[in-house]
């Protein structure tokens, strides 16, 4: 038993759960256990008397999402305080009425920290009790930061816009490509990485969209046609020569990991999954989502901003290309809440078969059920990584900044994807984020 787990004994709801989160959003482990006195040992649920106690439910509520597999309480509590909380919300007072109403759209294990960073400024300035000097000062930092992405988004614009003339027929994303950079390292000292992710996120969302589908052999040299190989050349032009910036940047760091090799493997996924829809055939769903794990970026975009990370070392580069159990679930997150929010445009475009397809076609079903059996799959991977992150990166000697870019990466999907939002082709339906981390300062 931890010192923790004992002197919790004597505490509160909102106090066990408060602690309870905030060690394991900190890499220890902390038993569920913690909350067996709160559990009616008759029905083996939750007090109903506990119903009523709003910051206890919203505290249990943020705790519970830092469940592992096999933890049933945490599960009863994620049920339980949704529904208590959904049925007092609207007789709660501002600012906590507020919080909730947050909480209950997305949790903050979940959300982007300088989002969520935002919204509690504008809740914090509603208590009577707040430090007014703590809240200037807050202000004051998330507008000197935002002033930082915006000076960094308009370099990046400006290299797209260089590279966009030889491919007039690629959409413009590079803002959510930005804001996805933004949600794996926020702060402004690993604004190069950001930059770096960024180009890197753009670039390959493009090449791998489906108009390009012969990418893996210009890489090989192989004879391709010159429609294809202008596309190809051009936009792997762009990746290489931020691939060779990175190499540069950083040419005294013996620790940088090459990223066109792991270009390559994301290419030859892509290739063969292009081979598949070409044939009229498909890969199992099990070998799709296994597929997923290379297509996913996440080997490359590490591989990019790994070489920025002051604490990276020898250890960590071999724990990372050791091929560690976080990287499937984390995986698995991206891509189930991606084919949900993708799906209705990539059908009415003709592109790709995706993940909704092959289960159909494995398991049967309707789309809609398909659907929901996503979002399960989404919660139970979010289990699988919830587990990994809390215990095993700190036992791995992993560091810090290590596994809040493997968060942030899940946080990212969570943001543009969740509630089968297209947030990555659809930049109109990330406007809230969009104006709340990039353009609109917080007035002071």
């Amino acid at each position: 038993m931890t010192r923790f787990e004992f002197e919790a004994q004597g505490y509160d709801l909102f106090t066990t759960a408060l602690g309870f989160r905030i060690l394991r959003q900190h890499h220890h482990y902390v038993s569920h256990c913690v909350f067996d006195k709160f559990i009616d040992q008759q029905d083996k649920r939750f007090k109903e008397t506990l119903g009523d106690d709003a910051k206890g439910l919203l505290s249990l509520y943020e705790a519970a999402h830092l469940r592992t597999h096999g933890e049933q309480i945490l599960d009863e509590a994620v049920t339980f305080t949704v529904h208590n909380l959904k049925r007092m919300v609207q007789q709660l007072e501002s600012p906590l009425q507020d919080l909730v109403k947050r909480a209950l759209e997305r949790p903050l294990h979940r959300g982007l920290p300088r989002m969520e960073t935002r919204h509690y400024i504008s809740f914090y300035e509603k208590y009577d009790s707040k430090n007014e000097q703590l809240l200037r000062l807050a202000k004051l930092d998330f507008n000197q930061v935002q002033s930082i992405y915006k000076n960094e988004l308009h370099e990046l614009t400006r290299w797209w816009n260089e590279l966009n003339p030889q491919l007039p027929y690629a959409r413009n994303r590079i803002v959510a490509a930005y804001l996805w950079g933004v949600a794996s390292h926020f702060e402004p000292q690993y604004s190069y990485m950001i930059d770096i992710c960024s180009a890197y996120n753009k670039g390959l969302k493009y090449t791998m969209g489906g108009e390009v589908p012969s990418f893996e052999d210009y890489i090989q040299m192989t004879v391709i046609t010159s429609v294809i190989y202008v596309a190809c050349a051009a936009t792997f032009a762009g990746l290489k020569s931020v691939c060779e910036e990175t190499i540069n940047w950083f040419k005294s760091e013996p620790k940088i990991i090459r990223p066109l090799a792991e270009m390559k493997d994301i290419c030859s996924a892509y290739n063969k999954g292009l081979k598949y829809t070409m044939g009229g055939e498909g890969p199992s769903f099990e070998d799709y989502i296994q597929m997923t794990v290379i297509t996913s970026v996440i080997y490359v975009a590490c591989a990019a901003t790994f070489a920025g990370l002051k604490s990276v070392c020898e250890e960590t580069i071999d724990w990372f290309k050791s091929e560690p159990k976080i990287i499937r679930p984390l995986a698995e997150v991206c891509r189930y809440l991606d084919d949900i929010g993708s799906y209705e445009r990539e059908s009415q475009e003709g592109a790709l078969l995706i993940g909704l397809d092959f289960y159909v076609k494995d398991h049967g079903g309707s789309m809609e059920e398909a659907k929901d059996k996503f979002v399960e799959l989404a919660e139970d991977a979010w289990k699988h990584f919830n587990g990994e992150w809390i215990t095993n990166v700190r036992v791995s000697g992993v560091p810090k900044d290590v596994a809040e870019e493997l968060i942030g990466y899940a946080r990212a999907a969570e943001i543009f994807y969740r509630n089968g939002r297209d947030g990555y082709a659809k930049c109109h339906a990330m406007a809230p984020e969009i104006k709340g981390i990039l353009v609109d300062p917080v007035i002071v």
